[in-house]
């Protein structure tokens, strides 16, 4: 019987070529994708991701340049968490809300910890030229991704074993997915992060998605 792929099709292919690093094949998925949905960021996005993550900075400043030539526009990034009835949304580089200064403290702390159980910042994930930022600036700018931020905010505001619950408007990156992991781990928290396309159940150091989203 004939099958022809949807747009949630070719977004699930998108998203396994994104984990296993193949450039190429998310071009055709992508572009497929594109021919169903032509104003939806998500592909222009990830697309652009991928060739940032591999160094390829000239084709992702091609794809950023196509997405404004057409007028699509990428949601900016957020991530949000209700404690005592209360919702606090952060975004990428946050420094508005009024504990951002424990946040901060309380995430070099457990980025030390990570460290020591191997976790590995992914710096591909920080999303910039490598030729003009140092290690140390893109580990800062992945440790201030918003669902980390929103993850160190609901640790150091609830009761030791208390879950947390994480809302973001796009897909999570795989550096924060990693952290979060080993986040669980160090903390005994679960911690569910619900993004996009799926609801991420981390505990013990292991996501429900078995790393696949």
């Amino acid at each position: 019987m004939p099958f022809n792929p949807g747009s949630i099709e070719w977004a699930s292919l998108l998203g396994a070529c994104r984990k296993h690093g193949n450039v190429e094949l998310a071009v055709k998925a992508a572009n497929e994708f594109l021919r169903l949905e032509p104003y939806n960021a998500a592909p222009y996005v990830m697309l652009s991701n991928m060739y940032a993550s591999a160094s390829r900075w000239e084709e992702a400043a091609n794809i950023k340049r196509m997405m404004r030539g057409r007028g699509v526009k990428k949601k900016p990034g957020c991530s949000w968490i209700e404690i005592d009835k209360k919702v606090h949304v952060f975004v990428a580089e946050d420094t508005s809300h009024p504990m951002i200064k424990e946040i901060h403290v309380y995430m070099e702390e457990l980025l030390r910890k990570m460290k020591q159980a191997g976790y590995v910042p992914d710096i591909r994930w920080a999303l910039v030229n490598a030729d003009e930022v140092e290690r140390n600036e893109k580990e800062r700018r992945l440790l201030n991704h918003s669902e980390k931020l929103a993850v160190a905010f609901g640790l150091i505001s609830t009761e030791e074993g208390v879950p947390i619950l994480i809302v973001k408007n796009l897909r999570i990156c795989c550096d924060c997915h990693n952290a979060i992991k080993h986040i669980s781990a160090i903390t005994g928290r679960e911690i569910t992060v619900r993004d996009t396309h799926r609801f991420h159940c981390f505990k013990e150091g292991q996501c429900s998605c078995r790393d696949y989203w």
